[in-house]
Parts: C-alpha cells; sequence; structure tokens
C-alpha cells in the first residue's frame, strides 16, 4: 500500500528532461543522495548506463579533455571546480569497474566507501530463460541472446550518512532491482533501454571526437530512455519530498518513502527506529490524527487499495480511540493497528490520545507564533472571525477543554472549537500534557542520608511494568470521565481483590502488595489516615506498580477498568506521600516535539 504523488504543473513536467537546480548536491544534507548510477556487466564488459546528476559540459573543459591521460585516472581538484564532495571526481569509466560487481557478489548488499562517498546499491544477476531453437525456415520472430548478465542501482550518500539511511536506500535499490529483473525475464525490458543508452552514449562520443566540445551523453537519453527518467524522478523524490513512486515499464509499481524526510519538526527528523519504537508501543486507548482532509487521502490511494484502507479513512476521527475505530469500521483490532502503523509511517497520520474535555493542551516550544506566518493566513481562512496568535494566546499555559467550555453557547461554537484544536495538532503546535504519580516516601531520620556522589539506590516497588498488556480484550471510553473499559487480564498483582469487607484474604493480599516497600514506607503509609479505610488502602496497594512515574492517569484508567473521579480521589487522599507531574507521553511525543 502506498500513496499517490501530486501531479506535477506544467513547469515541471517542460523541465522533466533539465537537470534540476535543487539536484546539485549540498554538502549539509546529510539524508539526500549524492546520485544515482545505473551500471551493468555483460559481454561487452564494464558499462556505467547512466548516471544522475550529470556532469555539465562546463565542468570539462576542452583544453582538459585535449590532454592525453589514463581513462581510470581520478579527476583532480584542477579538474573539477564545483562538488568536490560528490561523485563527479570520478570518471564514468572508473565508476562502471567499482560498482560492476562479480556475479558471486549479487543479490546481497553492496556497500562501498572511498574517500567521502559511500555507494550503496543491490547488485542483481539476470537469469534469462533458455533460448528456444526454431527451424531456419520459421519466419517468426525471435529473441536474440541477451548479453547482460548483472546489473545494480546504485545510490551514491556521504560517507558519514547515518546508518538507517543507507539501510534507506539499500532498500530502495533493492525494490527497484526486482521490478527490472522481472520486467527482464517479461520482456527483456532493461535490455532494450541499455541498448538505448548505449547506443546515444557512442552517438555522443562519436560527435565529440568529431567537432572536439564535450557533451554529457546522459542529458540526451533522458527523453529517449524512460528508466533513465524513472531514476532521475527517485533522485528528485528523495531529494524533496522522499516519497518515491515509479512505474517501471509503465507497468510493475514500485512505492518507497524516506522517513527521515516525511517526519521531520522543527528541521530535526525522527530516526525511524524511534518511530518503530513508538508504533509498537500503540494502545487501544490512543487515537489516530489523519493530517490531511478525507478526501485528499482518498485521491492519493491507488486503485488497487485495500478496501479497509478506505473505510478507516472514511471513519476515523480524532476522538475515537482505536478501539472504537475497529468496532465503528467492523474490522479487527489488530488489523487497525497495522492500517494505522502504515498511515504513520508515511506521513499520512500521528497517534494522539482521544479528544475529551479533561485533555490538558499548552504551546508546544518549537510552535511557529509569528504573526504573519503562512500558518496564521491559513488559520484565518478556514476559521473566520478568528486568528490563530489570539488562539495560541489561550495555550500559553496549560489548560484544559473543559475551560473552554460555555453552557450558555450553542453547540457549533463548541464543535468549531474542536476543530481548531485539531487543526493546531496537525501542525504540532500543541502538545498534550498526561497525569503521571511517583511515590516519595520521606527518609526517617535514622536512616544515613546519601551524599552526592553515592549512587541512587535501584527503586524498591516490585512487580513488573504493565504497559504492555497481555491480552487484547477492549473496551471504548463513553465520556471524558466515565472510562469504564474492559481491562485486559493482568498478572496477579493487579488483580480484583475479593468482595468482603475486611477478610483475613483480603489483608493478606494487601500485605503480599505492600511486602515489596521497607518497613519505614509501609509504616509511613499505613499511618495515613486515608489508610485506616480498608477499602482505600486495598486500591492504593493494587495501584502501587503504577506510581513509578512510568505510567499516565489515562493507561491506569484503562489497565485497571477505573474512572478518573476515583483516581484523583485516591491521589488526595495519599498525596503526602504521592507526587503528581505533568508531561507528556512519550509513546506519542516524538510526532509534537522533536527529540533532544
Amino acid at each position: 500500500m502506498m500513496f499517490n504523488t501530486v501531479a506535477g504543473s506544467p513547469e515541471d513536467r517542460q523541465s522533466m528532461y533539465s537537470q534540476s537546480p535543487n539536484s546539485v548536491y549540498r554538502t549539509g544534507d546529510k539524508t539526500s543522495p549524492i546520485s544515482v548510477i545505473l551500471v551493468s556487466s555483460g559481454s561487452r564488459g564494464n558499462k556505467l548506463l547512466f548516471r544522475y546528476p550529470f556532469q555539465r559540459a562546463a565542468e570539462c573543459p576542452s583544453s582538459l579533455a585535449a590532454k592525453q591521460r589514463s581513462p581510470y585516472a581520478l579527476l583532480t581538484t584542477g579538474d573539477v571546480v564545483e562538488d568536490l564532495d560528490g561523485d563527479s571526481r570520478f570518471s564514468d569509466i572508473i565508476l562502471a569497474t567499482i560498482l560492476a560487481t562479480k556475479s558471486e557478489m549479487c543479490g546481497k548488499k553492496f556497500e562501498l566507501k572511498i574517500d567521502n562517498v559511500r555507494f550503496v546499491g543491490h547488485p542483481t544477476l539476470l537469469q534469462h530463460p533458455s533460448i528456444v531453437q526454431v527451424s531456419k525456415t520459421d519466419p517468426s520472430p525471435k529473441r536474440e541472446m541477451p548479453t547482460m548478465i548483472l546489473f545494480s542501482v546504485v545510490f551514491a550518500l556521504r560517507a558519514n550518512a547515518d546508518p538507517s539511511v543507507i539501510s534507506c536506500m539499500h532498500n530502495l535499490s533493492r525494490r527497484i532491482a526486482i521490478a527490472l529483473q522481472h520486467e527482464e525475464r517479461r520482456c527483456q525490458y532493461l535490455t532494450r533501454e541499455a541498448k538505448l543508452m548505449l547506443a546515444v552514449q557512442d552517438e555522443i562520443t562519436t560527435m565529440t571526437e568529431t567537432d572536439g566540445s564535450p557533451r554529457s551523453p546522459f542529458r540526451q537519453i533522458l527523453p529517449k530512455c524512460k528508466l533513465a527518467r524513472d531514476l532521475k524522478e527517485a533522485y528528485d523524490s528523495l531529494c524533496t519530498t522522499g516519497v518515491v513512486r515509479l512505474h517501471i515499464n509503465n507497468w510493475l509499481e514500485v512505492s518507497f518513502c524516506l522517513p527521515h524526510k516525511i517526519h521531520r519538526i522543527g528541521g530535526a527528523y525522527i530516526p525511524p527506529e524511534a518511530l518503530e519504537r513508538s508504533l509498537k508501543a500503540i494502545r487501544p486507548y490512543h487515537a489516530l490524527l489523519l493530517l490531511e482532509s478525507e478526501k485528499a487521502l482518498l485521491g492519493q490511494l491507488p486503485l488497487d487499495c485495500s478496501p479497509a484502507m478506505v473505510r478507516l479513512i472514511k471513519t476515523c476521527s480524532a476522538v475515537k480511540n482505536l478501539q472504537q475505530l475497529a468496532q465503528d469500521a467492523d474490522l479487527a483490532l489488530l488489523q487497525i493497528f497495522q492500517i494505522a502503523a502504515h498511515l504513520v509511517y508515511w506521513g499520512k497520520a500521528i497517534i494522539i490520545y482521544p479528544l475529551c474535555e479533561n485533555n490538558v493542551y499548552m504551546l508546544s516550544p518549537h510552535a511557529n507564533i509569528c504573526l504573519y506566518s503562512s500558518l496564521a493566513e491559513q488559520f484565518a481562512q478556514q476559521f473566520a472571525g478568528h486568528d490563530l496568535p489570539s488562539m495560541l494566546a489561550k495555550f500559553s499555559l496549560p489548560v484544559s477543554l473543559a475551560e473552554f467550555r460555555n453552557p450558555l453557547e450553542a453547540p457549533a461554537q463548541e464543535a468549531q472549537l474542536i476543530q481548531m484544536v485539531v487543526w493546531m495538532l496537525q501542525r504540532r503546535l500543541l502538545i498534550q500534557l498526561h497525569t503521571y504519580v511517583c511515590l516519595l516516601v520521606a527518609p526517617s531520620e535514622d536512616e544515613p542520608r546519601l551524599r552526592d556522589e553515592d549512587p541512587l539506590p535501584a527503586a524498591r516497588v516490585g512487580g513488573r511494568s504493565l504497559s504492555t498488556p497481555s491480552a487484547l480484550s477492549f473496551g471504548s471510553p463513553t465520556s471524558s470521565d466515565d472510562m469504564t473499559l474492559t481491562s485486559p487480564s493482568m498478572d496477579n498483582s493487579s488483580a480484583e481483590l475479593l468482595p468482603g469487607g475486611d477478610s483475613p484474604l483480603n489483608k493478606r493480599m494487601t500485605e503480599t502488595l505492600l511486602a515489596s516497600l521497607s518497613e519505614h514506607e509501609r509504616q509511613v503509609i499505613l499511618n495515613i489516615p486515608a489508610a485506616q479505610n480498608p477499602e482505600d488502602l486495598r486500591m492504593f496497594a493494587r495501584l502501587l506498580h503504577y506510581f513509578r512515574g512510568h505510567h499516565h492517569l489515562e493507561e491506569i484508567m484503562y489497565n485497571e477498568n477505573m474512572r478518573r473521579s476515583q483516581l484523583k480521589t485516591l491521589f488526595d487522599k495519599f498525596r503526602s506521600v504521592l507526587v503528581v507531574t505533568n508531561h507528556e507521553d512519550p509513546i506519542i511525543s516524538i510526532f509534537q516535539s522533536p527529540m533532544e
């Protein structure tokens, strides 16, 4: 599943065959490739069929062309004026020699570092079908024996490129190679394109020898060769949007996205490893926020897309959690997770907590608050009578959505408030704060105090972390305060205590849950007035493993099937040993703020 890119303007189509100005390699961008190169090896030797960006004629003065020198020599500083950090220092012949590998290396990742340039590709062996022998009198056309043995689509990167970028470029090279290999077996597409490229190169070489003026054969190849245009499109897309969509031979679709280009916040990109960790931590109480309109997303889907994808996009809402979304779309929860992760990876959605009146938001420290920014103009056009700076000023300090509610206002105004909050969340102007609770008991006077250089003791709160539920039997919230959700199966430490008042069994279970604490901590907790109530003490002991600052209020509500008011009342009763903090949820914070 992938998404179509927006069609280019007429000016873009007119410049399809020219080298775009932004295709010149910039040394500051470590995520963009330096160039893309297509090499082959066969009976005619190693050939560099195409490279983009191609070397311009101005870079090869006629005085240098007149010099007698080895074709395998590296170009020196005096030979090339621009792009000294790129691959233009290497001649076509030497690139063909070093990038066209042996057959034994085909089907594997190819990576070669020379000075400050790293070449990454996936050499592929062509296994041509055996040619059927026919009679000399047979008039039917015959395929001629191909001369190409192997080929490779190679991306030149900076030597210090991030390993995740290198891995992504190899993945794209492998995908293109698989499509070309398939089309070569089906209709000898690669052989035909290679012949066109070599014929143009021979023609340009002959013209250069005749009049002495150097020309780039690759510029002449572009309008004649579909494969060359595909490689150029792939390079330009990698340098700009990061989304590549090709149709090899107008038949096989190759789709790819470079997450380093798509997932950018505040000028910094989200590492793919962090994105993957966040996607694995998605829970049914999270929600999916589409970054584009429903109509725009549906228009980008390919014709053969999954019907489940269409249903999810049509049903998706910022006020529905994933469990509700699965019920409304009539899809399995696991399938909802997979589609949601797909949309997030392609930069079409982000993970948030469902909008409700108790959500607390504040202005992002990385938000663009300029009075006359493009965002302010878009906001004023979409929400007439409102301006973005005034709206953002209301979130200068943490504020809950309930504070904006006015019972005298019409329901339409409340709906517009939700739309404005969604609009600001889509553009990362707001961040959501969650409530976390930590157990903090003052040390006794008899305990020796730690010096600054002494290491802190390990946490004594027992029980395994319950941030990952062990089952997927979930319910759905009905309101912001009445979140009575079906609890996933938990281990014994969070099991429901038996009813029956202050029974011996309940006493023993409470003591067992408190056994992970030190004697001093137990005494301090038991001396709290609320601990004299067996129900309150049992609830405190049951939730003890959440009081480490790793689980926010909404997660506890979901896992333990409790109301928000119940938890807040308990926190207030035991406030002498509980510290309440508010900060972002690490799972979804990478979609709202750049990583430090």
